[in-house]
């Protein structure tokens, strides 16, 4: 698997090998000597969830102030628009953002460590997203940065304004919300 920092290097790319013929492909999805070798340091996974969402859901940005959780993300059916915001007070890239396009084409995996808001938008007519995730869900820790956040400026592949969660659309902008040291 090729693991490639991003603009914040504590963000990984991963692209695994992928082997096809006119049968079909096989790759290694996650390897955990491989990954931890990759990113530098031991990571334990205690929970995989896999969410369904339509053209123009937006899902995020969400984070746990407690029990953070890293996440491996990757899409199985369809495309989306990932993104990882900064979190981190202390972190000289605070307030920063990477976006990547996932698919089920690419194959494409992006490690988001504890200390960033995650986020997606389908781009495909629906989406079938797995998440990895290194501490369990926990409701009442979790926080939401507003999708559109002027000062965050994250550039959506997206017309128009896209179909949110009640949650969601309540989000609080990076100025106001509670963040990691």
């Amino acid at each position: 698997m090729k693991a490639t920092p991003l603009r914040i290097p504590d963000i990984f790319l991963m692209e695994p090998r992928v082997f096809g013929d006119e049968r079909g492909f096989f790759f290694e999805s996650f390897n955990q000597s491989d990954f931890e070798s990759a990113i530098g340091k031991p990571v334990y996974f205690v929970q995989s969830n896999h969410s369904r969402s339509a053209r123009n859901v937006l899902r995020g940005l969400h984070y746990q102030i407690r029990q953070a959780q890293g996440k491996l993300v990757r899409v199985v059916a369809g495309e989306v628009f990932d993104v990882a915001v900064d979190i981190r007070r202390s972190s000289p890239t605070f307030g920063q953002w990477v976006g990547e396009i996932l698919s089920a084409e690419n194959k494409k995996q992006l490690w988001i460590p504890p200390g960033f808001a995650h986020g997606f938008v389908v781009l495909s007519d629906a989406a079938e997203f797995l998440y990895s995730v290194t501490d369990y869900w926990a409701p009442e820790h979790e926080r939401y940065i507003v999708w559109n956040d002027a000062t965050l400026n994250i550039d959506w592949p997206i017309a128009g304004t896209p179909i949110l969660s009640e949650k969601d659309a309540r989000g609080l902008r990076l100025s106001e919300a509670e963040v990691y040291e």
